[in-house]
């Protein structure tokens, strides 16, 4: 165990040194936003033993916040995010032979990409390899415009009236359920979508992410005037232009929408539904991203939520890759959703090309979909 854990906190150490950010802490600036105080306290890292094997933590390709939330480290006491490590890492290692690294970091420091790029490098430090690209830290290429230019609708922060009274479901006990689409049941639902000439083509994401909305709004019962809305990050790196500097260290992403009425959801072909995620990607170019920038700036707001399905996908980060110098794991993927009105798109299977769908609340998951 000593031996394991030395080769995991050595090189993060090490590691830590070009990314100075987390090695502070969040605090609140004069102007009242989220800022890192580069104080330099370091990462926590905690060791761990079980007498447990590895496969009686049962199906660990699902979020499992009771199960797996043992295997990462909460920081005692903490009160807000003020308070926690920026990067908290836990080794555990089983009875079988088998460890986990359980990892918590801030999205204030960076986005998936740019937690799949850190865990990579550390473990490319661990092996003794040069990173592909330095740490790239000016965060002032994405500030906000002055004055600020906000030039298009931001549906994505707008308040939906919960018409069909859908919270009193998320007052219920959350149970996850995972779905999965292998490649058969993908391409069919990419014929179903286009099988009436409204599309010429679809991209895996968007008809998955088209079938789960209009499957859930169905599971719901929403009542046919309920406006309802979808939500899913664009990775904006190669769509600002200029482009993001490779190895850009923060948050580049932007949240698109589509929005309807459930009854427009749900009569109209699976294509509707497609094409309307289709002009939520299409939107998002450096005007758009841009603009989203400065509403942030003046309004402070936060996406609603309610009447909202927000996707998130891990389906493209390559944390299947992460090699310490034992090989690649058998399984990566998050402890819980963030938030209830959250679906997973996660990667699945040796060839990575299923994708599981992870959902909840308890009524919603004994649904049919």
């Amino acid at each position: 165990m000593r031996m394991l854990w030395k080769s995991l906190r050595m090189p993060c150490q090490k590691f830590l040194c070009p990314t100075i950010p987390l090695a502070g802490r969040l605090t609140i600036s004069s102007e009242g936003k989220l800022i890192v105080n580069c104080t330099g306290e370091g990462a926590v890292f905690v060791e761990a033993e079980t007498e447990c094997e590895i496969a009686e933590l049962g199906d660990i390709t699902k979020p499992d916040p009771v199960t797996l939330g043992k295997l990462v480290y909460e920081t005692p006491g903490a009160q807000n995010i003020l308070q926690i490590p920026l990067v908290t890492a836990q080794v555990t290692k089983f009875k079988c032979g088998g460890f986990v690294l359980g990892l918590c970091t801030n999205h204030c420091t960076f986005d998936g990409i740019g937690a799949m790029e850190f865990v990579n490098s550390w473990g490319a430090t661990a092996r003794g390899l040069p990173l592909d690209a330095p740490p790239f830290l000016d965060r002032s290429i994405l500030k906000a415009r002055i004055p600020p230019k906000i030039e298009f609708p931001h549906h994505e922060f707008a308040e939906i009236e919960d018409v069909s009274d859908t919270s009193k479901l998320y007052e219920e006990e959350m149970l996850y359920r995972s779905f999965c689409f292998d490649p058969e049941k993908l391409d069919r639902l990419k014929e179903k979508a286009m099988e009436d000439g409204v599309l010429a083509k679809c991209t895996t994401f968007q008809v998955l992410s088209a079938f789960v909305w209009k499957s859930r709004s169905q599971a719901l019962k929403m009542v046919p005037d309920q406006q309802i809305k979808l939500l899913f990050a664009a990775d904006g790196r190669s769509r600002f232009e200029p482009p993001i500097p490779e190895g850009y260290f923060g948050n580049a992403i932007v949240l698109t929408n589509s929005l309807c009425t459930a009854g427009e959801l749900m009569e109209n072909n699976l294509s509707f539904a497609v094409r309307l995620v289709q002009e939520a990607v299409k939107m998002v170019d450096d005007s758009y991203m841009r603009s989203a920038i400065d509403y942030f700036e003046v309004t402070r707001d936060r996406p609603s939520l309610a009447a909202t399905l927000l996707i998130t996908t891990w389906s493209r980060l390559s944390f299947h890759t992460t090699d310490f110098g034992w090989g690649v794991p058998i399984l990566s993927g998050p402890v819980a959703l963030p938030e209830k009105e959250v679906i997973l798109f996660l990667s699945h299977g040796k060839e990575r090309k299923n994708i599981k769908c992870s959902y909840g609340p308890a009524s919603f998951c004994h649904e049919n979909i």
